[in-house]
């Protein structure tokens, strides 16, 4: 399989004596590509007839899609014309870079070959071992995110006592109680209850485990302890003798747990509304797994860029 050989030629550029320490040429040093380059080593995804480009450097592209949000059209439009994108990639200052399509068979790649998890994994495991030093807990939520289209057959209908129904996936996902960084990521449609596949998004060795009350009930305690954590789950109501401290005991536990649990939800806001995440790109729940895998990728990058950034500023 022949590929292409880029970023052959020295790059002339002004280097900023204080880059923003979220830039993507800050980010490249945060993790061992290398790693990530032998998981993708067996993509070939060139149209008939062309050399293909690296899947490392599409790979890179992907995020930059996510961090900017980008459609196929821009970002190849991006990739083409900015200094910051060329470098992220590897891509020379006057080498052609990817069209769109090279993208689309490059995300059938990755679906096929099921790399979207491995990937995952791999990135916040190298992350981890920089930003997590001692684990003293774990977020549990799921959000709903709209459907490309409400004929996709793989979503479903979530209904909301509070806000209107959603034709959508939902994203069930764990993160580090102090960090923020998002530990484990699971994809389902969007009917599926919170408390039974919130079992599958809980990392090994999860500690103390902060939930709403959306998972309380047996299913979701037992994964959680069988993990070796212990949950900490919002409750509702407790039985107790007129007069009694109950009542007080039981809005003193569900504000702690609430106080700690509510930092999940930035991380959801932060993935809608600066990650375009607020809507699937792409039909079906294969793809809208990659797609929610790249966003929490992209996301624990730059996190901990600045979770490292905090002691040299202090």
């Amino acid at each position: 399989m022949a590929r292409r050989q880029i970023g052959q030629e020295v790059f002339t550029f002004v280097e900023d004596p204080t880059p923003h320490r979220c830039s993507p040429d800050r980010l490249l040093g945060l993790i061992d590509w290398s790693s990530l380059d032998r998981h993708l080593a067996g993509i070939y995804t060139a149209a008939k007839g062309e050399l293909a480009w690296p899947p490392l450097a599409l790979f890179r592209a992907l995020l930059l899609a996510v961090w900017y949000d980008l459609s196929d059209v821009k970002l190849a439009e991006a990739l083409e014309d900015r200094a910051s994108f060329r470098r992220f990639c590897g891509f020379a200052a006057h080498e052609p870079t990817p069209e769109r399509t090279a993208f689309v068979r490059f995300r059938r790649e990755l679906v096929r070959r099921g790399l979207d998890k491995i990937l995952f994994d791999e990135v916040t495991r190298q992350l981890k071992a920089q930003a997590v030093t001692i684990k003293k807990g774990t977020l549990v939520d799921a959000t709903v995110i709209s459907s490309a289209s409400t004929r996709d057959e793989e979503a479903a209908w979530a209904g909301h006592k509070h806000r209107r129904a959603i034709h959508g996936f939902k994203a069930h996902v764990a993160a580090d109680a102090v960090t923020a960084l998002v530990e484990e990521v699971t994809v389902t449609p969007g009917n599926v209850n919170d408390g039974r596949a919130g079992g599958e998004a809980l990392p090994e060795n999860p500690g103390d485990v902060y939930a709403d009350s959306a998972y309380r009930g047996t299913a979701f305690a037992s994964a959680v302890q069988s993990k070796g954590g212990c949950p900490r789950v919002v409750q509702t109501g407790v039985w107790s003798r007129p007069g009694g401290s109950a009542l007080r005991k039981l809005r003193a536990w569900n504000h702690h747990v609430h106080h700690v649990r509510c930092r999940i939800e930035k991380i959801f806001g932060t993935w809608k509304r600066s990650y375009g995440l607020r809507r699937m790109r792409w039909t079906g729940l294969a793809k809208a797994a990659l797609q929610v895998r790249l966003t929490a990728m992209a996301y624990n990058l730059k996190r901990t860029a600045v979770i490292l950034m905090i002691p040299q500023a202090a």
